[in-house]
């Protein structure tokens, strides 16, 4: 039996009453894992006739499996790192699907590391709209680029900033919200001793308080009609049902939609809470589009490349940062204010005489927009040996090529002289 804190326990117990002993013996029962398809790059069909995994569907996510961890092991699949999915604990996938996105929306995702809830916002919106997704550690906001990249999306801007800068920028603007809130974390206490060791109740109303200042901040950046979800892993009343009761009480417009929890002894996950907030008085928006500086002469040795091997025209809107080009969003918006990570889509690096494709194109691109392919199946050994960074024999020599797996993109080699020169990244390769 876990040794849970004295105090979670009163209050829990407060919480539950008759059904406290049955939320006690869930801690001796096996953590929850699951996996999210990433449904721009593969289809359910495609996964189950690969048979790789025993899997049960999640009732509350589309896309979204149960798996064993003790019988495989997905996030050691070549698939994993080619982004077909993300792995996510099955109650937390119970939050975007209350946002109702629409493809076109405008949505923020306020606390986005590591990325759980941004890749199953992408793969809703399908290459429409815009997400911006927010992180203000700058450490955890590594994991959350490298998983977004992998997912392959082009519309997805990464900010580094907090939620009052934010407020500033973007007031008026989004559709769509989600604030799954730093908390205390009791909902990792099965699976991570280290979140039993942090918690204290000093803890839970330190979190309450930064709670109630970002939810203020992300309602208003709302528009008039749009939905706000907040969401926590955690089980304390202080920073859930306080935090929205107090909210919706002090601010007119705001109105309650749903509020709900998810226990661990009643479903089949490690519990969360959700509430859908939907805002009814209208904010003046002042947001205004990024001013472009028209990219020709700049640009000509990515054409170039674009030319040679892709089956693609980007005759969109670009953005040159130093080295590094990016395919911006249909519409973006002026971020000169705050501290940007990521514009949309990083398309590579501009040299003297020279462009280098990025591993984010890599993983955007489909198959039929690229003109040099190595497409190996997952039983063939040059997966594992491209993924560790080793070169590959091909016997041609094509220049550019995207290596992919089960016709999904791993990522870049380069081809000469019959051999495919590596170019996955040196800080994602395996060691398995």
């Amino acid at each position: 039996m876990i040794n849970l804190p004295e105090k979670f326990l009163e209050d829990v117990k407060v919480v539950l009453k008759d059904e406290y002993e049955e939320f006690i013996n869930s801690y001796n029962e096996k953590r929850t894992t699951g996996l999210r398809l990433n449904t721009m790059k593969m289809s359910e069909e495609k996964l189950k006739e690969l048979n790789l995994f025993e899997l049960e569907e999640i009732p509350w996510a589309e896309g979204g499996f149960y798996y064993d961890e003790g019988s495989c092991r997905p996030g050691k699949n070549p698939l994993h790192e080619a982004g077909a999915y993300y792995l996510q604990e099955p109650s937390a996938m119970s939050v975007v699907p209350k946002l109702d996105i629409q493809k076109g929306d405008k949505v923020l995702d306020m606390c986005a590391a590591p990325g759980g809830k941004s890749t199953y916002i992408l793969s809703q919106l399908d290459d429409t709209g815009i997400l911006v997704s927010n992180e203000i550690n700058p450490i955890r906001i590594k994991a959350l680029g490298e998983n977004l990249e992998r997912f392959g999306a082009r519309n997805c801007i990464i900010t580094n900033t907090d939620s009052t800068k934010l407020r500033k920028v973007f007031t008026g603007y989004f559709d769509k919200i989600v604030i799954d809130a730093p908390c205390s974390g009791e909902g990792m206490f099965r699976k991570d001793p280290v979140a039993i060791e942090d918690w204290s109740y000093s803890k839970v109303l330190e979190c309450q308080s930064i709670q109630k200042e970002i939810i203020r901040d992300g309602y208003k950046m709302l528009k008039k009609g749009g939905i706000l979800v907040y969401s926590t892993c955690t089980f304390s009343t202080e920073e859930n049902e306080e935090v929205i009761d107090e909210f919706i009480e002090e601010t007119e417009g705001a109105v309650l939609i749903t509020k709900e929890r998810l226990w661990p002894h009643k479903i089949k996950g490690e519990g969360h809470f959700v509430a859908k907030i939907q805002k009814l008085d209208d904010e003046d928006c002042r947001v205004k589009d990024m001013k472009l500086k028209k990219l020709n002469n700049e640009i000509k040795e990515y054409k170039s490349f674009e030319k040679k091997y892709l089956n693609v025209d980007f005759d969109n809107k670009y953005m040159l940062r130093g080295e590094n080009l990016y395919l911006l969003p249909d519409e973006c918006p002026n971020l000169d204010k705050i501290k940007v990570l990521r514009y949309g889509l990083h398309l590579g690096v501009l040299k003297k005489n020279r462009f280098e494709p990025s591993h984010a194109l890599s993983h955007y691109l489909k198959l039929d927009q690229i003109k040099n392919i190595q497409n190996l199946s997952l039983d063939d050994k040059e997966v594992f040996d491209y993924l560790r960074g080793n070169v590959i024999n091909t016997g041609q020599s094509r220049g550019w090529v995207v290596v992919a797996v089960e016709g999904i993109p791993l990522g870049w080699g380069k081809e000469s002289n019959g051999v495919l020169k590596n170019h996955y990244p040196k800080g994602l390769r395996i060691n398995y």
